[in-house]
């Protein structure tokens, strides 16, 4: 298990809508840990668990593609991007 830093999440589009907030700072160690915090903290919006399934993940800018949260470690000051599919091009 990882030490929790403070990273940055950042949410698009329909993610920022369904989460009703553009970015949080958060604890974690790994993505997991972001993406198991996210959906704790709104868990309330009947939305968001649907959208945040959809998210391509950045981590600093780097795709996530279809590696395994877990294995995902994060450092101090990470920024994760969450962004659901847009339309067009």
């Amino acid at each position: 298990m990882s030490s929790p830093m403070t990273v940055t999440v950042r949410y698009w589009a329909a993610a920022k809508e369904a989460a009703g907030l553009a970015e949080e700072q958060v604890q974690a160690g790994t993505l997991a840990d972001v993406l198991a915090e996210a959906r704790s903290r709104h868990g309330d919006r009947p939305r968001f668990a649907r959208v945040l399934a959809m998210c391509s993940v950045l981590v600093d800018g780097d795709p996530v593609g279809g590696r395994d949260p877990a294995t995902v470690r994060l450092a101090e000051g990470a920024r994760i991007e969450l962004l659901p599919p847009f339309a067009g091009g």
